[in-house]
């Protein structure tokens, strides 16, 4: 499952990159869900195999709406889903340090397990960035399908 929150065409590129590689053909048996981190649910969680977020540097921190997602499932999810596979990509203006560090630790709390460092973007999205994304959804995809 993807949780993001795409306010900007920035995160717009860096979700459809991370979408595409959850989704390649190299990987069977995986159903890449898309859920708007103001609409992910306790079930989203529940019955997901692994999770990608994808948030902006508000301020700072992760989107609020990211937080609200986390506020949310985090105690009904916390004992059933331990070790869930994980990956992060934000994006900021100039630093994003607090928001990687702020999921990160939310993420450990819940026993999540990452599956390979964030991707952090800072500033105008690159080529590279893009390739990132999709590396780490197809990564992802990886975990819990099948290597074609």
């Amino acid at each position: 499952m993807i949780v993001h929150h795409t306010p900007s065409p920035a995160m717009q590129e860096l979700l459809e990159a991370a979408r595409s590689g959850a989704s390649t053909d190299e990987v069977t048996g995986v159903e890449a869900v898309t859920r708007p981190a103001l609409s992910a649910t306790v079930t989203d969680v529940l019955e997901a195999d692994a999770v990608l977020l994808g948030t902006p540097v508000n301020i700072g921190y992760m989107s609020g709406a990211l937080k609200h997602f986390f506020d949310t499932v985090y105690y009904p999810c916390l004992e059933a889903k331990p070790r869930l596979p994980y990956g992060l990509y934000v994006h900021g203006g100039n630093d994003v340090t607090g928001a990687v560090r702020a999921v990160e630790s939310i993420a450990a709390g819940m026993s999540w397990r990452a599956v390979r460092p964030p991707v952090a973007v800072v500033g105008a999205v690159s080529k590279g960035d893009l390739e990132a994304c999709w590396e780490l959804g197809a990564l992802l995809a990886a975990e819990i399908g099948e290597v074609a």
